[in-house]
This record gives C-alpha cells, sequence and structure tokens, in this order.
C-alpha cells in the first residue's frame, strides 16, 4: 500500500538543510508502526523545480 500526499513548506535558504531534517524526523517519527514511514524531500524555488 502507498499513500502520497505532499506537503509544502518554505524557508529561508540558509536554513533549508536543518528544515529538512526536523521534517523529516517529525513526520517519519509521528507514530510508532510496525512498517517505517518514509518521507522523500524535494527543494526548489517552486513545486516543479522541487520534483
Amino acid at each position: 500500500l502507498q499513500v502520497h500526499d505532499e506537503l509544502v513548506f518554505e524557508s529561508p535558504v540558509e536554513e533549508v538543510e536543518l528544515a529538512i531534517n526536523i521534517i523529516k524526523m517529525e513526520m517519519e517519527n509521528a507514530i510508532e508502526t510496525q512498517v517505517p514511514l518514509l518521507v522523500e524531500v524535494g527543494v526548489g524555488d517552486n513545486w516543479l523545480e522541487a520534483h
């Protein structure tokens, strides 16, 4: 089973790596499951570039 959803975050350029780490950690560990939750992150100036 795959669930696809997208969230868009905005961050100052100098804080992108920190934001990525925080977002991935919080989303992947939001709930304890038997199957790991995996989060993919894309970065760009717009939605198209982030994919």
